[in-house]
């Protein structure tokens, strides 16, 4: 029998992008001729519903119930001819199909305005470096979330742009009340996911379903999905794996979710589905699955008996994104933050570099699961084979390294790899603030079209990063995020409140590092999140050793992650967010760096401890300028032009180099001038390995130049390093 999987992403994950999940596998699948469609219903269902004949629909049925409207939706709704007028313009502006509208939508006369557009008196001052397309995404973005709350206070209490029905997916113990709304009356917003996922099955004909849900917000509309299928389509298999059955259902015993589901796949998919395929076309037993929950006998059973290993990644295949509507994503700016923009603005086409992460200790992360702990990394050949690849079916040259932490190493051979291909790939990543990232290896990182990193600085303190095991201090992290920015490259910072035993103190001076790295410009972005305890991570499985107290929840068979705990510090951690979240878009801004940083709070708090130069004096400290005998050495420059000259018998060499921007040069004896044009030729070749520091001083010495120790120290290497040449 000829096996056809629908793969499946269910509303909603991401509005500019699809999420990445079902074109690895489908690229997975084009490896062993498996036919395979794809479909993200999260954009189709919201494309459906915020036109003008679905917004139509959503004031038909208002208009029907007798609701007592809150002020908000009855100046909506007494404005529906606006909004049925403007929504498909602005969702075609949104799709970049329709650029000129911006300068209507900016003169504030055209778009209907509600409650979020209150917002716009504390954003002014970010309008002013933002152009007129990125302000009027913006105001088209909270023009969308007026309609977005419209919504959900009358016709779907679940809805949400990018998570849907995510409340009730976490911390869910228990499948009762999933069970209760998955039995509700149907919505329209479940209607039009019903309707769509009714017309791919009809035309695409799978005997394969399979659901990818990478987070809370995605699973209830999955079991949706698996609902109409079990009573319209009983013959088709229902497959659900991702991110959430990875951390909340590796417990699962309630039975009651396979009443919407066939199978529950856990961690890496591809070596799982290949085995479960082969079952579903009776080639294999349950004996020889592999990391598969069904319900067997009347309950839950985890069947991974199988001894078929995982699939190397560099036999995984090119990431396949066809089948998507990738001119239909649109592109939205929801919050004045320059990562958060990133993520909800452009479409980016996502890789992964290497499989888990190469750190593996940081003590409030998931390192006890596969997609953390077993790391394999792919050379940087193949990807930029698959670079190549997904950009000449895409027609966008944008990436995000979706690793959770992209090795210095390999990026490093990445960049060299992209630069000797004269690729031009715009990219971003996840990275540790390593001090491999050198100011040199910025550059290069730069130069292959690197524009933005994120990173943990978490609590910015050193006691508590020591006792996360983030292998870093907060000085280190300056210089390396200094490092970043003076090349180019923004830098987020991913931080942290509430992490056991942390002190109000500490929460006080953890801002003031950060308010003094805003000072100093060395990041740019940066996004406040409180600690959460997770069954998986070192924390979640060895509390005591953290000096914490889990106190609940109590599992009942379905869900388990999130953990409730008490931290034996007394601080009421919850009192700070608000303080830290103002400050923080504050700083994005430039304003409120000279204010102390207690007066953030709303009650009262000691003043910071820490010294008010000490990340400008972590700056000053200079790296060692020692080359290693295995550095890399690259010129990320042109060829010059030599000419020799004589002056008084003595011949000489000038050498004058053209770069995009300006040129320059410099005058030196002949044969050391021969030999620079001679070794940057080397480094600029395409078939040759990159170059050794130990060979290029080999080849400066072999030729009799001199003291290769003074070449270091001279004026022509600091003129070289400065224009082209790193040490890597």
């Amino acid at each position: 029998m000829n096996h056809k999987i629908l793969l499946v992403t269910p509303p909603f994950t991401q509005l500019n992008t699809p999420y990445p999940a079902t074109a690895y596998l489908k690229g997975f699948l084009n490896t062993h001729n498996i036919d395979s469609y794809q479909v993200d219903l999260g954009i189709e269902v919201i494309l459906k519903i915020f036109s003008k004949n679905g917004l139509q629909g959503v004031f038909n049925q208002i208009s029907t119930k007798a609701l007592d409207l809150s002020d908000n939706c009855f100046r909506i709704f007494s404005l529906r001819k606006e909004y049925l007028k403007t929504i498909d313009p602005v969702i075609s502006f949104l799709q970049n199909t329709n650029p000129t509208l911006a300068h209507s939508i900016c003169d504030r006369s055209y778009l209907p305005e509600s409650n979020r557009f209150e917002e716009l008196e504390d954003l002014d001052l970010a309008f002013g470096s933002m152009g007129i397309q990125d302000k009027a995404r913006h105001l088209a973005t909270l023009y969308l979330e007026d309609l977005g709350d419209l919504i959900k206070e009358t016709i779907d209490p679940h809805f949400g742009f990018s998570r849907y029905a995510e409340r009730l997916s976490q911390s869910l113990s228990s499948f009762d009340e999933m069970e209760v709304a998955l039995n509700a009356p149907e919505t329209i917003v479940t209607d039009i996911l019903i309707q769509l996922l009714d017309e791919k099955i009809k035309k695409e004909n799978p005997t394969s379903v399979g659901l990818s849900v990478p987070f809370p917000g995605n699973l209830f509309a999955a079991l949706k999905c698996g609902q109409f299928i079990k009573k319209q389509y009983p013959h088709i298999s229902i497959i659900l794996g991702g991110g959430y059955a990875n951390t909340e259902l590796r417990s699962l015993s309630d039975e009651r979710i396979f009443d919407y589901l066939d199978f529950i796949s856990l961690d890496d998919g591809e070596a799982p589905l290949l085995l479960l395929l082969d079952f579903l076309k009776g080639k294999k037993t349950k004996s020889e699955l592999k990391r598969i929950f069904a319900k067997t006998n009347g309950g839950v059973c985890y069947h991974n008996t199988s001894t078929v290993l995982d699939i190397p990644q560099r036999e995984t295949g090119t990431p396949d994104y066809s089948d998507f509507y990738l001119d239909k994503y649109i592109s939205v700016i929801e919050i004045i933050n320059p990562m958060h923009r990133l993520w909800s603005d452009g479409r980016w086409n996502k890789l992964t570099l290497a499989h888990g992460c190469y750190w593996g200790k940081c003590t409030f992360c998931d390192v006890s699961l596969d997609y953390i702990k077993r790391y394999e990394p792919v050379t940087a050949e193949l990807l930029c084979d698959r670079i190549e690849a997904i950009t000449d079916q895409t027609g966008e040259n944008g990436f995000h390294f979706v690793d959770e932490a992209a090795p210095p190493a390999l990026l490093r051979d990445l960049a060299i790899e992209i630069l000797r291909r004269d690729l031009t790939v715009v990219w971003w990543t996840n990275i540790r603030f390593e001090k491999s990232f050198s100011p040199d290896l910025c550059r290069l990182l730069k130069a292959s079209g690197c524009i933005a990193v994120s990173g943990g600085l978490e609590v910015a303190s050193d006691r508590l990063l020591s006792k996360m095991k983030k292998g870093v201090t907060v000085a280190q992290v300056a210089r390396v995020a200094d490092a970043f920015t003076e090349a180019g490259i923004m830098v987020h910072a991913y931080l942290m409140y509430g992490f056991p035993t942390q002190t109000e103190q500490e929460t006080v001076d953890s801002l003031e590092m950060v308010r003094q790295m805003f000072e100093q410009g060395v990041i740019q972005s940066g996004f406040w999140h409180q600690f959460a305890m997770t069954a998986h991570s070192p924390v979640g499985l060895s509390p005591k050793e953290f000096e914490v107290e889990m106190v609940g929840p109590t599992f009942n068979g379905f869900a388990n992650n999130d953990l409730v705990h008490n931290d034996p510090s007394g601080t009421e951690h919850e009192l700070f967010s608000e303080g830290l979240k103002r400050s923080l878009f504050n700083y994005m801004n430039g304003v409120g760096l000279d204010f102390p940083v207690n007066d953030w709070f709303d009650f009262e708090t000691s003043p910071t401890t820490v010294e008010d130069d000490f990340i400008e004096n972590s700056l000053s400290w200079l790296p060692s300028n020692k080359y290693r005998p295995n550095d890399l050495i690259i010129w990320n420059s042109n060829i010059p032009s030599i000419t020799i000259q004589n002056d008084n018998g003595e011949e000489f060499g000038e050498l004058v180099f053209y770069n995009k921007k300006d040129e320059w040069g410099f005058e030196t004896e002949k044969p050391l001038a021969k030999w620079i044009v001679t070794i940057l030729l080397r480094l600029k070749s395409k078939t040759d390995p990159p170059l050794k520091f130990k060979e290029f001083q080999a080849s400066f010495e072999k030729n009799n130049l001199g003291d290769f120790k003074e070449l270091l120290e001279s004026p022509i290497w600091e003129a070289l390093h400065e224009n082209g040449l790193l040490i890597v």
